[in-house]
């Protein structure tokens, strides 16, 4: 097969192709037919967990059950995850802002927070809260042009947050509020398994004493940390008394529930399909100081501007490839083959099949992003680093105090 190359890529963001699709089988850890656990949602009314269970349509036209193993949201994750990696080995080089809080007294196990990592990326209320040079973010002139980006003029948001244009955002905790910019998800991912036949879960607990379950007289303690006590003395006002399962002693009766036991499945498939035509919405009619790209290269700086966002899709499938398929406890799932793209063109005929690697596509980020600063449409500092406002480090102090004065529920 083909290696992935800058001009493969360009060729096909000029309009050559309509999409670049990743399609990848994956096989559990433990063979095929091992059980495995997809996530759980919660049921509307209900204190019932299920699985996203719906029937879907085979190529061939039969009709398979299927589950949810990994949601199109948890993927765009675990991608922003596998770029921070790439960043954080100085292997791809593109701009992350973070918010520091190392140097926050009492709240150093921050660290940093990445625009990677936050739920809304740069448009986030962490980063709005946050201050760059001193001044609050959206006050900068980094958070201006960030708030003042549209698809339609998205320069600035290349400079700062070029993963934003590859997986969406919506700048509604800005200063326009509901109106602030958004910007289309490009690539889309999700895994999912077929032929899924649902397990039963199964649970007991032993207790090496033999507790019994009709001990009387425990009583909750005023002393938090003495949990439980026998002495009335000692006791919280008006206690009412426990079982020995609420103070995690006794034996747990054998039970079984058939609606979240892991499923089987005769295949996983994980589907990336990222969309070139999204990408071509993107306009960039102006450099990042503001002026404008002149019209007899607007054409060639705009591609250029979108190949490096491209580049930067193509890197994240690569190296979440490297970071594996570690989905959650009992969900490890393997590849069936080296990760590899297609490009697929709007004549509905066969795609061109692409290999793809971790050198090749840091090769193609580096060069994307060197001919999109030649345009003048490029990415801006690789760090940008903010510092929590005090206010913001006072909500976080108070929020942590509420939670430690939050009794634990008991287990019943």
């Amino acid at each position: 097969m083909t290696e992935l190359t800058y001009e493969l890529l360009s060729s096909a963001v000029a309009g050559g192709h309509v999409a670049i699709r990743s399609r990848l089988g994956l096989q559990p850890a433990g063979g095929q037919g091992t059980k495995i656990m997809p996530p759980t949602f919660g049921v509307a009314d209900t204190a019932a967990h299920k699985y996203a269970v719906e029937e879907r349509r085979e190529p061939d036209g039969t009709v398979s059950n299927t589950v949810l193993l990994d949601s199109v949201a948890s993927q765009a994750n675990r991608m922003e995850e596998a770029l921070l990696e790439g960043w954080d080995l100085k292997e791809l080089d593109f701009p992350v802002a973070f918010v520091d809080f190392t140097s926050a007294e009492g709240l150093y196990d921050l660290g940093r927070l990445s625009s990677l990592e936050a739920p809304h990326r740069l448009a986030d209320a962490i980063f709005r809260d946050s201050l760059l040079g001193g001044t609050l973010f959206r006050l900068s002139d980094v958070g201006r042009a960030v708030t003042d980006a549209t698809p339609a003029n998205a320069a600035a948001m290349l400079a700062y947050a070029p993963h934003a244009l590859l997986f969406g955002m919506w700048d509604s905790t800005g200063p326009k509020g509901g109106l602030g910019s958004k910007f289309q998800r490009a690539i889309v991912s999700e895994i999912v398994g077929y032929d899924a036949a649902i397990g039963a879960k199964v649970g007991s607990r032993i207790d090496p004493f033999d507790i019994r379950r009709g001990v009387d007289g425990i009583l909750p303690a005023k002393n938090e940390d003495e949990t439980w006590t026998f002495d009335p003395a000692e006791a919280t006002a008006k206690a009412k008394a426990l079982r020995p399962s609420e103070i995690n002693h006794g034996n747990i009766v054998p039970s079984i529930d058939d609606r979240s036991g892991g499923v089987t499945v005769t295949r996983a498939e994980q589907v990336v399909v990222l969309s070139l035509p999204a990408l071509r919405r993107l306009r960039f009619p102006q450099s990042l100081d503001g002026a404008p790209v002149a019209p007899e290269g607007r054409r060639r700086a705009e591609v250029a501007a979108r190949t490096a966002v491209a580049a930067l899709g193509v890197a994240a499938m690569a190296y979440q490839h490297e970071l594996d398929f570690d989905l959650r406890s009992r969900c490890l799932l393997i590849p069936e083959h080296a990760p590899r793209i297609e490009l697929v063109g709007r004549d509905g005929g066969e795609p061109e099949v692409i290999d793809l690697s971790r050198h090749s596509a840091q090769e193609v980020l580096s060069q994307a992003a060197l001919v999109a600063a030649d345009h003048g449409v490029g990415f801006g500092d690789r760090e940008i680093v903010l510092q929590p406002a005090p206010k913001l480090i006072e909500l976080l102090r108070r929020s942590r105090q509420v939670a430690a004065d939050e009794k634990p529920k008991a287990d019943a």
